[in-house]
């Protein structure tokens, strides 16, 4: 059996920028995808801080510091508003035992702060 899991988290991130006129996507800092083990074209999950808005959609990386919501999503998240980015994974359940969560803490400039890797219990 397979189990869907939360592989990377960025916590509480500000969005810097929404952009309608671009084709989709969310263009996250570099640094950010590589810490919270998230490649470029993969599908995350992003929710509001403000609204609980829930939006899945593919990362492409930027340049630091950014978090930009691009095409559709650029509606309901705007400048200023904090986000959760989650990238999810499916394991099986003998890879669980070695399994750990990284969870990617930013200040109010997405600048990383510490950086957690959870243990899932057994």
């Amino acid at each position: 059996m397979l189990r869907t899991m939360c592989k990377g988290k960025i916590h509480r991130a500000t969005v810097t920028e929404a952009r309608l006129d671009y084709t989709g996507s969310i263009t996250i800092g570099e640094e950010l995808m590589l810490a919270a083990d998230i490649r470029p074209h993969e599908l995350v999950h992003i929710n509001s801080m403000a609204n609980a808005v829930h939006w899945e959609t593919y990362a492409i990386p930027g340049k630091r510091g950014e978090i930009c919501l691009n095409g559709c999503p650029a509606r309901l998240f705007q400048p200023g508003d904090q986000v959760i980015i989650l990238s999810l994974a499916h394991y099986e359940e003998s890879e669980l035992a070695t399994f750990a969560q990284k969870v990617v803490f930013v200040d109010d400039r997405n600048a990383i702060v510490p950086i957690e890797t959870q243990l899932v219990p057994a």
